[in-house]
């Protein structure tokens, strides 16, 4: 599941969608990384191979699955969430045809959703996310990251759930394909310093796999584990793909959408989705914000 925003009202069918996915986000947590199944792949397939079990998983279009390279067993890992039957597993490995081999099925417990809520709570006219990093531009503009599942058909943000106290207004979204989105800061009276909680972000890096990393959102707080997985493809189900995630075993809950993935004082990804809770665990994703940073030519600070 995407970690998805809390939305408390029902809008447009595309808005009803998204709300009805975030009752299974997932927040930054460490928790255990999922049983694979008995399925066992050889080592020996080429990278045309996989690549052809990536496109055969796409092509299947499961909704609940998410799928990544995993160079240290040569096999393309596909994480399927509670949603998904036998026969959409079968389905799947019927597509990858002579590839299927290459496929390795672990199971997630919970199911695959967008997360809405740095850590800070940011309030869009019908939903709540996480704000995730403060940043500039080269002129010294202030804005702030989120998810673009956030951003997208938002224009106003406010710092409290009475939308009394303005932050800014969107000025950047991209979703699918990506998750990542961008506003500008309007109040000039509110604090925007370049940290998250009590760390100060220094600098911005791409995760690896094995990093140890720290998620902070405004519904579940802090929680730590580490990255399983680069580059993974998420479905979320009704058209919502996204590519080049970062996977971990961090957990979430609606409302951490877009809320930061740090790792000590280096900004690592903002919160997208995933599956499970932080009481029984489960496995989150991740957009990862040097590629956000690029797209609108900021940095954080």
């Amino acid at each position: 599941m995407r970690i998805k925003r809390t939305n408390p009202t029902h809008g447009v069918a595309r808005r009803t969608r998204l709300l009805a996915m975030t009752t299974g986000l997932v927040a930054a947590a460490a928790l255990a990384v999922p049983a694979a199944s008995a399925d066992e792949a050889p080592a020996t397939f080429s990278a045309t191979q996989l690549s052809a079990a990536s496109d055969a998983v796409l092509d299947a279009d499961v909704a609940g699955t998410a799928w990544h390279i995993d160079k240290a067993t040569n096999t393309l890992v596909v994480t399927a969430d509670s949603t998904v039957s036998q026969s959409e597993i079968a389905q799947i490995k019927r597509e990858a045809g002579a590839n299927a081999g290459a496929i390795r099925v672990e199971r997630t417990p919970g199911k695959f959703s967008k997360l809405i809520s740095g850590g800070d709570a940011i309030y869009a006219s019908s939903w709540r996310c996480s704000l995730g990093f403060n940043v500039r531009n080269s002129a010294g503009t202030q804005y702030f990251l989120t998810a673009g599942h956030c951003t997208d058909g938002a224009g106003t943000w406010w710092s409290n759930s009475g939308r009394t106290t303005v932050l800014g207004t969107t000025s950047g979204s991209s979703f699918p394909t990506n998750d990542y989105g961008i506003v500008r800061y309007t109040n000039t009276s509110v604090a925007k310093p370049g940290t998250v909680g009590s760390v100060d972000i220094t600098s911005a890096a791409n995760a690896t796999v094995g990093m140890s990393v720290t998620r902070r959102g405004s519904t579940t707080g802090i929680h730590s584990g580490s990255v399983t997985g680069l580059n993974a493809t998420v479905n979320y189900g009704g058209g919502d793909i996204v590519y080049g995630m970062i996977r971990t075993n961090v957990c979430a809950e609606p409302g951490d959408s877009g809320g930061p993935l740090y790792s000590g004082s280096r900004a690592i990804g903002l919160t997208s989705g995933g599956s499970g809770n932080c009481s029984s665990g489960g496995t989150t994703f991740f957009q990862p914000v040097v590629e956000a940073l690029n797209a609108y030519g900021v940095s954080v600070y």
